[in-house]
């Protein structure tokens, strides 16, 4: 039987590609941004698929994810050795794990592909389009979601980023795709008129950047304090007092701007011990015109913790994080992994989630759609936080990543959040990427990473809604099914 013949050179040479194909992905990405790779990535494993086995063509599948995943979640190395109390070995081997574990999500994807619509030409490349995007969406969500190395996101800086504002990330992820394989499959036949599609797709794209949702209302001054402190003693109780005054002293300078933002959890001290501080910085703020929003934790009446966004001053409200981080933020299984190693014992590892509605923050007379952290990595999420919102907000610590590519891939989404809803994003975070973007996901002004600083500029409030913002990822994902199906039912002609 074919499926079980030994591998041959070719195969093995395939399954390199394949391997090679996703590896390369992360290069895309933020910091390094060579765009051609988020085009090629693709293409290499539809170019590899396009022979062997259902097997064969299902096991290049996952190749392809474990090297995408392999290189591009690698920085999770870092926190887990680094500030997970972790030996190099076992934070390799748990790396590994995670990698060869979750690659397994393609499967789905892998199966249908290989059994219902390799090798029909241009609907060939529709449906593996369609997949793709399904299978990305997929992770978003499942297991609680990893919406991470989307396509779309390596598409950034390039015309084809003008489809966020319609669609999303998912649809920016089905156009490059699309446009790879099309011109892949025109090149494989020999037929310049297959060139057609792709070529239509990328001119719609191009001519979208013309399309203007939102409109221009007010500026507002902003200033974003980094305080840039090391990890390893953020935490410790007798350090909690000396971070509070940095970013106090920090602010001095700052009062009389609109909005003044701390990090995630940049006060230390959980809020019923810094009762008499916000009360001064609260009168301080509101003195001087101001809205100081500040992250600081909170205790839950259960006993647990909650990751607390607040607004003093010239504001109010309060958010409560919604999307934990596994392990560093709550552990699953816990009765069986607490205290097993340093790694499932993290401080404020032991967070609740905060209630799936809660009412906008109010800053400056501004509505801020605000996401703590990990949570501006989920596009419908932000969408759905604040209808109507006047500016985007993220307030994060990266710092467990340290100087790996894992801080800068998080910034590139915040940008594509900020595209996609026709809003400025406001980005502070303890050690970096501290930034300003403005509706078009363009950084206006960032501060340098491993630095304390105070960013100062203006960002734009604009009014009206995208597409996207109104309708979300579902037209895109019923338009994959509808590809899907249109090639299914085609299969025999």
């Amino acid at each position: 039987m074919t499926g079980s013949k030994a591998p041959g050179r070719r195969d093995i040479i395939l399954d390199v590609i394949a391997l090679l194909g996703g590896a390369l992905f992360s290069l895309s990405l933020s910091p390094l941004g060579f765009w051609p790779l988020a085009f090629a990535s693709p293409v290499a494993l539809y170019a590899v698929i396009q022979e062997g086995s259902v097997r064969r063509t299902i096991l290049r599948f996952y190749l392809y994810n474990v090297g995408l995943f392999g290189v591009g979640v690698s920085w999770i190395f870092v926190s887990i050795n680094e500030y997970g109390n972790a030996s190099v070995p076992l934070s390799g081997i748990l790396v590994l794990l995670f990698v060869l574990a979750y690659s397994l999500t393609c499967v789905p994807q892998a199966v249908l592909y290989a059994r219902y619509f390799r090798r029909r030409g241009m609907f060939d490349a529709a449906s593996f389009s369609g997949l793709w995007v399904l299978q990305e969406w997929f992770r978003s969500w499942f297991l609680t979601g990893f919406p991470w190395l989307f396509v779309g996101y390596g598409a950034m800086g390039t015309p084809l980023e003008n489809i966020a504002p319609i669609a999303g990330v998912f649809g920016v992820s089905l156009v490059v795709v699309f446009v790879g394989t099309s011109l892949y499959v025109a090149v494989a036949h020999r037929s310049w008129q297959l060139l057609i599609p792709g070529l239509m797709v990328f001119l719609v794209s191009l001519s979208a950047s013309h399309l203007s949702f939102t409109r221009h209302e007010r500026t507002v001054s902003v200033s974003l304090i980094q305080g840039n402190i090391d990890q390893h003693v953020k935490w410790q109780p007798q350090n909690r007092r000396l971070i509070f005054d940095l970013y106090k002293n920090a602010s001095e300078t700052e009062w009389g701007r609109d909005l003044v933002v701390w990090p995630e959890a940049a006060i230390t001290l959980f809020r019923e011990q810094a009762v008499d501080a916000l009360v001064d910085l609260d009168r301080r703020a509101a003195m001087s015109g101001s809205a100081l929003v500040l992250g600081i934790p909170d205790r839950h009446e259960s006993g647990g913790f909650q990751n607390t966004v607040i607004v003093l001053g010239e504001g109010e409200g309060q958010y409560v994080k919604r999307r934990l981080v596994p392990f560093g933020e709550y552990v699953p299984l816990e009765d069986y992994l607490r205290g097993l190693i340093g790694l499932f014992n993290l401080p404020m590892s032991h967070n609740m989630r905060g209630p799936a509605k809660q009412p906008p923050l109010i800053a400056g007379g501004n509505r801020l759609s605000l996401s703590i952290c990990y949570e501006v990595v989920y596009p419908d999420l932000v969408r759905s936080s604040v209808e109507s919102p006047d500016l985007l907000m993220t307030v994060s610590n990266d710092t467990w990543f340290g100087s790996s590519f894992g801080p800068w891939q998080h910034f590139q989404m915040a940008r594509m959040r900020a595209l996609e809803n026709g809003r400025a994003m406001i980005r502070a975070t303890n050690n970096g990427v501290t930034a300003l973007v403005d509706y078009r996901g363009v950084v206006q002004a960032r501060l340098p990473q491993f630095q304390a600083g105070v960013l100062r500029g203006e960002v734009e409030v604009r009014s009206g809604s995208t597409p996207f913002s109104q309708f979300g990822s579902y037209p895109v994902l019923c338009f994959c099914l509808l590809l899907i199906g249109i090639t299914y039912l085609r299969r025999d002609q």
